[in-house]
């Protein structure tokens, strides 16, 4: 091959790779071979620099039905039906064209689920950029990111029929080269008709449903596991175009297949297109395939097969079929309008075999593909000084300033202020089963009609405390999903993650991707939250400025009694508000939001979570719900308790004077496992009989009732914070 050096560089392929695939062909490959071996060797497909770091993840529970290594995870919820759910991230894509990446990125994982067997019924998403206050280009750049990621979200969702019911956002410096679009979807399967990746049975036909493939996306791997510069606009080519209603028609179409025993397996064409759909169904099997890539449906004229193997085009399934159903599959697909074609067959030889009009232009052997994939075990620092030249948090100046003026600003700050310009570009209510949609604070709640109960889903991350400590990080993480869902009466049973770090060539972003593991793990394992899925997200970093380390999690559980989800609302005049939280556990200022925005630094002390309170939090909550103990209940979480308070009195549209003098550090301190209660009188001592023997304190902080908030010395009418709170956003996003 000439000019092999500028080849492999193209690829994204070293020279150690180059000689493991000779040894695996025996020859010099073809540039059709090289290009598979690029794809399913690139970091977005292989997960080479992550993969050791995986490995220990709990994924194994009673009610775990499937967990990591097919499309999605699933969890049995009752009643013979199972969750499958799945977050991905399509964070490149998304910088280089918002509107486009961010739909392929919500069709894509959508196709993880119904590929599954399932029918998509909920998405969250979690989305990250810089700050879009400021008055220059870059805040000009990522009010447009921002307005072009949503309307991307809101087009592909709302076509499909499917709600976006949640979700997060945060404004960063760190994002400001590099914006986060971390995808979520949930779907109901009966457990005994879950489908999964794979192709056996020798003579069985291979088969190509869905849109015909083009030269969008081309690439689209290998893009996904490199940095961007000043030339990523030069990658344009290399993000997939959607289309939602041919989605909505493959989904239809795949739902009355599924009804009918004529398949053994499916798979989507995700990242790596027809490679990594292949050479996955086949290498699950331990089988070989046959395939003429002549016979793909094609949308341009002049394709090659390096370009029918590596392209993404959106809308595409592989189909394993049993034999003799081919004239059935055929039938279906062609009432519902989509391309349906016989490529090839399942065969014995463990190679993957590829012709172009009945010549061989590709043959490799599937197994070595992915066995001798590379494993990097890439330098980790053993004394990260990344944090050495940031000026550490002035605590003293901070409390010097005056707590009006603070809660004034973080009250208007994106963070804290009502998203509603954003989420109600989603349709929340299609398929009528949303409970607790985007906006009212908290987990999201859907009903599920086949078994009567609910489930109960939350993604979060605090970045800027994963970059002070990513373990500690990453347990709160996991430990707040869990917590939101409580917070609805119900029980988080698993999560799934999306793991966003800067380049893997940086040793101290290596550590900071392993402490967040281990505190996955660690949490994991104690909070009985097994990660059934998930998806890691390298090389988010532009000019050589990494992002914060991001492990995005989302967690799913079931309430049993759906008519019982727990209100975050106070609006009952009288109720007693109570703060419960682990004794001991003080809020700090370190990586909170009123450092970020009033101390010269959020480099600070953090407080750090006991799991074991949280789950005797979580515990108690489910009991106290229940039994009818509580009228609503809300997470302190960024802002602290001034702004916690804050949100639930405006969300229930309510007055609220604190009965106690509260500190500035009790004001707009964080910490976790720390919640608000509204607690009727006559119930008090029955609350506090469940508290007995723990490690939670409760203590009385305010009362409800008429039209001011009167929040230690803060003082501010109902009226003018309801203000405030619901225009600020779209002031933001409007007028800068």
């Amino acid at each position: 091959m000439e000019n092999l050096s500028q080849v492999l560089k193209q690829h994204k392929l070293a020279q150690e790779d180059y000689h493991k695939i000779l040894s695996i062909l025996g020859r010099e490959p073809n540039l059709v071979e090289l290009g598979i071996f690029s794809a399913m060797w690139s970091e977005h497909c292989s997960y080479k620099s992550s993969k050791i770091y995986l490995n220990g993840f709990p994924t194994r529970a009673p009610w775990v039905l499937q967990g990591p290594g097919e499309n999605a995870g699933v969890i049995d919820i009752g009643g013979g039906y199972g969750a499958v759910f799945k977050m991905e991230s399509h964070n490149h894509p998304s910088f280089i064209e918002p509107y486009a990446g961010a739909a392929t990125g919500v069709g894509g994982i959508m196709r993880d689920i119904f590929t599954m067997g399932a029918r998509v019924v909920a998405s969250l998403n979690s989305i990250r950029f810089g700050d879009i206050t400021k008055k220059d280009s870059i805040g000009a750049k990522h009010r447009y990111l921002l307005r072009g990621v949503v309307a991307g979200i809101g087009g592909y969702g709302n076509c499909m029929g499917v709600p976006t019911i949640g979700g997060e956002m945060s404004f960063e410096p760190s994002y400001e080269g590099n914006i986060l679009v971390n995808a979520f979807s949930l779907g109901i399967v009966k457990n005994d008709e879950i489908f999964y990746g794979k192709a056996e049975g020798i003579g069985n036909p291979v088969i190509y449903v869905g849109s015909k493939t083009g030269r969008d996306g081309l690439g689209g791997a290998v893009m996904s596991s490199d940095s961007f510069s000043e030339d990523s606009k030069s990658l344009r080519p290399t993000v997939q175009v959607g289309d939602p209603f041919t989605e909505k028609l493959l989904l239809e179409a795949c739902l009355e297949l599924f009804k009918q025993d004529l398949i053994v397996g499916i798979q989507d064409m995700g990242a790596a297109g027809l490679t990594s759909s292949s050479f996955e169904m086949a290498g699950r099997s331990g089988s070989g395939m046959v395939m003429h890539l002549d016979k793909v449906p094609m949308r341009e004229e002049g394709m090659t097969p390096y370009e029918l193997m590596l392209s993404e085009s959106q809308e595409r399934m592989l189909i394993c079929a049993k034999k003799g159903c081919e004239a059935r599959i055929i039938e279906i697909f062609s009432k519902w309008e989509l391309d349906c074609a016989i490529i090839g067959e399942v065969t014995n030889s463990g190679k993957m075999e590829l012709f172009w009009y009945n010549e061989k232009c590709a043959e490799i052997p599937i197994a070595p593909l992915s066995e001798k994939a590379p494993v990097l075990e890439r330098p980790v620092s053993k004394n990260p000084h990344y944090l050495d030249s940031i000026v550490s948090l002035d605590e003293k100046s901070l409390r010097t300033q005056e707590s009006q003026k603070v809660f004034e600003s973080l009250l208007k700050s994106p963070e804290i202020c009502d998203k509603a310009w954003v989420y109600t570009q989603y349709d929340s209510t299609v398929q009528t089963n949303t409970i607790i949609p985007s906006g009212a604070g908290g987990a999201s709640v859907i009903r599920v009609k086949e078994n009567g109960k609910g489930l109960g889903m939350s993604v979060a991350c605090q970045s800027r405390l994963c970059y002070l400590n990513p373990r500690e990080g990453a347990k709160q993480a996991v430990a707040k999903v869990g917590r939101d869902i409580s917070l609805r009466g119900g029980r988080a049973l698993a999560i799934t993650d999306c793991l966003n770090f800067g380049s893997p060539e940086n040793p101290e972003v290596m550590w900071q991707f392993k402490e967040s593991c281990e505190g996955i793990k660690e949490a994991c394992k104690t909070l009985n939250t097994p990660v059934v899925s998930g998806n890691v997200s390298l090389y988010n970093q532009t000019n050589g400025k990494d992002i914060y380390p991001t492990p995005s999690i989302a967690g799913v559980g079931v309430i049993d009694a759906v008519n019982n989800v727990l209100s975050s609302h106070f609006k009952e005049a009288g109720l007693e508000i109570y703060r419960l939280a682990s004794q001991g556990i003080q809020p700090k200022f370190g990586a909170s939001l009123v450092a970020k925005y009033f101390g010269n630094s959020f480099k600070g002390e953090i407080a750090k979570i006991n799991l074991q309170d949280e789950l005797f939090l979580w515990n108690f909550l489910n009991v106290a719900n229940e039994y009818g103990l509580l009228k609503a209940a809300v997470d302190i979480y960024q802002g602290g308790l001034a702004l916690a308070l804050t949100k639930a009195c405006i969300r229930g549209n309510i007055g609220v004077t604190t009965t106690k003098k509260l500190s500035f550090d009790e004001l707009f301190g964080e910490a976790p496992t720390q919640i608000l209660l509204a607690i009727e009188s006559q119930n008090l001592e029955r609350v506090i009989s469940l508290l007995k023997n723990s490690n939670l304190s409760l203590t009385k902080v305010a009362i409800l009732g008429g039209e001011t908030l009167q929040i230690g010395d803060i003082t501010m009418p109902l009226h003018n914070a309801n203000q405030i709170f619901y225009q600020q956003f779209q002031n933001i996003i409007e007028t800068l």
